[in-house]
């Protein structure tokens, strides 16, 4: 990345010069003189504007994110996806001052157009540039945030999708019962959907799950940094115990010693989100049932909110940040709302 500082006198020629910090460059400034109207050859009282960069301040805007804020690697991607993309589809706006509302207004209405975006994919694009543009707002490198200004719509409400209980069994026995090459598939992969349905685990959490973050004998899952940056402990329930014991014979059969808890299933390496995602079609196909990791979490909290966990208990097992997100699954579960509707004093 070069720091770049341009003085342009009209139709001459700009000198460049690279500007370098201590360490590294610093990000780019470019200053542009414009002459007064009042005579061809009139120099003085020339007004400066500064222009930056985009392509140093969004890497600006990554490092600081990173450092200062303490952004997981999740959000920095989630970054690099929407307004990222954005810069990447339009390198003719190399300066930051050549983004004004109308033209994001008409890139952000044209996915929904054009692209056929959902909405939820229009506020979650929206999101990543609004987080930049407040980013330049703070640091005075624009008057205003001017996304903040462009109309979204609606947020579409939607029910979480869960499994029936009869049907959280049946992918249970598929993925224990499922064709594998190596009777470790087998194991590990029952103990990999048992703890999506017992501990309702995000994938993230389930892939960077650590062996000593599993307490066997005082039965509780230890989930370090999750999402919002986020300790939780999550109590083991007797049949999901007997799963991960299971799975952690067949583990040390193999040698399996490096840190993460799920194994892949040739090296002595961490089981992928490639490797997780192979494994669900396999136990969908045996199991002819449709379902995703996250699918899983929600069964869980449905399941535990029809066997009567309340919903303070339940937020906490989930990891929410808000009591208010887990209140949908009050809801999302048709069996809780009947047990309900039978407390009414008239019947």
């Amino acid at each position: 990345m070069h720091g770049l500082l341009i003085t342009d006198y009209s139709s001459a020629q700009a000198p460049v010069t690279h500007t370098q910090s201590k360490g590294r460059t610093q990000f780019s400034t470019i200053q542009t003189r414009l002459p007064r109207q009042i005579g061809k050859d009139d120099w003085s009282g020339a007004e400066a504007k500064t222009r930056f960069l985009v392509c140093d301040l969004i890497d600006r805007f990554y490092d600081e994110s990173i450092v200062i804020h303490n952004r997981s690697r999740y959000t920095i991607g989630w970054y690099k996806r929407t307004v990222g993309k954005m810069f990447e589809l339009h390198p003719e706006r190399e300066f930051l001052d050549q983004w004004n509302q109308q033209f994001v207004e008409t890139y952000l209405y044209e996915g929904r157009r054009k692209k056929k975006w959902k909405v939820s994919t229009f506020i979650n694009v929206f999101g990543g540039i609004c987080s930049f543009f407040a980013w330049c707002e703070r640091k005075e490198f624009i008057p205003e945030n001017f996304v903040t200004k462009i109309e979204k719509p609606r947020r579409e409400k939607h029910l979480p999708k869960a499994l029936s209980k009869t049907n959280a069994d049946s992918i249970l026995e598929a993925s224990f019962y499922a064709q594998y090459t190596y009777r470790f598939e087998r194991y590990r992969n029952r103990a990999l959907i048992a703890v999506m349905l017992y501990a309702g685990l995000r994938i993230r959490e389930v892939l960077e799950l650590g062996s000593m973050a599993v307490d066997l004998e005082n039965g509780s899952i230890h989930i370090v940094q999750g999402k919002h940056h986020k300790d939780r402990i999550i109590p083991i329930a007797p049949r999901l115990n007997g799963y991960l014991k299971a799975y952690l014979v067949e583990r040390r059969r193999l040698n399996k010693t490096h840190r993460y808890f799920f194994s892949s299933t040739n090296r002595d390496k961490p089981m992928t989100y490639g490797g997780v995602c192979k494994a669900i079609k396999r136990i969908k196909d045996r199991s002819g049932i449709y379902f995703t990791p996250h699918i899983l979490r929600h069964t869980f909290a449905t399941l535990m909110l029809e066997g009567g966990c309340d919903i303070f208990s339940l937020s906490k097992m989930l990891g929410h940040q808000d009591i208010k997100t887990t209140t949908i699954y009050l809801s999302a579960s048709p069996q809780h709302l009947r047990q309900q509707i039978y407390k009414h004093p008239l019947n």
